[in-house]
């Protein structure tokens, strides 16, 4: 096979790579999954407008870890297990319910949403001393005897949900 054939093979499944990177971008950027629910074939079998009804799903991102940290005078370093960091979200829900109408035919409508929302975590994390200290030396460079420090990072979870509530024309 000719080298000028090869780097023409090269370059269309490179540009077929970045298209198929592309064409998945903006799923991954957006971070939330929609779900709609399907009422359509029990409105036409009841005869009856229904509400309609929907939903997101956050997807979850792994961040990575903040690594150890050294500290003059600790011979292990701070946060012996790093907190994992999650960014995620709330899930959101939609609905939309008809309303008769009190003074017509028409139909009003009530609707309540509540919006997929950022969380953040952290995972839970370890703190490790030993209980001795770096070389002392008046004491001929052997380490001192001090009481072994042993610590949890408590989880942490940060979010702001919040809700719709709307009525009018419609539905």
């Amino acid at each position: 096979m000719k080298s000028t054939t090869r780097g023409t093979i090269a370059a269309v499944i490179t540009a077929v790579a970045a298209a198929a990177g592309a064409a998945a971008t903006p799923a991954a950027a957006l971070g939330t999954v929609p779900v709609p629910v399907p009422l359509g074939g029990a409105e036409s079998a009841l005869g009856m407008e229904l509400p309609k009804l929907g939903g997101e799903i956050p997807v979850p991102m792994p961040g990575s870890p903040e690594g150890p940290r050294y500290v003059e005078g600790r011979l292990i370093p701070e946060h012996a297990l790093p907190q994992l960091p999650v960014h995620g979200g709330l899930p959101g829900v939609g609905l939309r319910a008809p309303l008769p109408h009190v003074l017509g035919d028409g139909f009003d409508h009530l609707g309540v949403s509540t919006p997929a929302s950022d969380l953040r975590t952290l995972a839970p994390g370890l703190g490790v001393d030993l209980p001795l200290t770096p070389p002392n030396p008046d004491n001929f460079g052997l380490p001192d005897l001090k009481a072994p420090q042993v610590g949890v990072l408590a989880p942490v979870l940060q979010t702001v949900p919040g809700a719709d509530l709307v009525t009018g024309a419609g539905l």
